[in-house]
């Protein structure tokens, strides 16, 4: 059964200009306004598979951030959870806001056994979401980079090739990237979709490009 639309908003020019297209190409403005809808619908209806990195210095900072995306989330069909070593500042906090804790005990992301065990950790998540698009903060990849970077580096490689549906965040101490190489620290910032930095109750935006020298003398 087919529903009437009112579209508030539409002046005299945009009107005019849309019957002429739609005369021009032989359809009806109702055809035109119906397949834009469609696209809008189908776009939305595609889960994202968000990798995002977050650059932090203090509890407080962080602890900001989470309540934010809390709050945003709230009501929606995100599937909320973490994953944090223990004792780790967050858990309290996140398990009282009641986002899920896909960590896996004994923890040990660490020694040999630690890539497999970060892989466990993703297939929990993935299970409990049960298919829901996740909004998930993973603070065992913080912990793992403060130990090595290089073992950060080589799982982040290998989430990155299979993403989950949803947003992923990865946190990383700013301490923790200024001890890095400079080639490893460019390579995380470019397989991550978008940079946040945070600061107290503020969110930066960071864009990273690889430029042409000649850029350097022009405005």
């Amino acid at each position: 059964m087919t529903k009437d639309i009112l579209v508030r908003g539409f002046d005299d020019a945009i009107h005019s200009d849309l019957g002429k297209k739609a005369e021009q190409m032989g359809v009806s403005i109702n055809s035109i306004v119906k397949d834009a809808v469609e696209q809008w619908l189908d776009k939305k209806t595609h889960v994202p598979h968000v990798h995002d990195l977050l650059i932090y210095s203090d509890e407080k900072s962080m602890d900001f951030f989470l309540k934010s995306i809390d709050r945003m989330t709230s009501n929606t069909e995100w599937f909320k959870s973490f994953a944090v070593p223990p004792k780790h500042h967050t858990e309290k906090m996140l398990s009282k806001l009641n986002w899920f804790n896909g960590t896996i005990k004994p923890y040990n992301p660490h020694g040999q056994n630690g890539f497999k065990y970060c892989q466990q950790v993703i297939q929990n998540l993935a299970k409990a979401s049960t298919k829901k698009p996740l909004c998930c903060i993973d603070f065992i990849i913080t912990d793992i980079a403060n130990n090595s970077f290089d073992r950060a580096m080589e799982l982040e490689r290998s989430y990155d090739g299979a993403r989950l549906p949803g947003l992923m965040f990865c946190p990383y101490k700013a301490q923790d990237l200024m001890r890095s190489d400079i080639t490893d620290m460019v390579e995380l910032f470019m397989m991550h979709d978008k940079i946040f930095v945070l600061k107290n109750d503020d969110i930066y935006k960071l864009h990273i490009t690889k430029e042409n020298i000649h850029k350097i003398f022009l405005n």
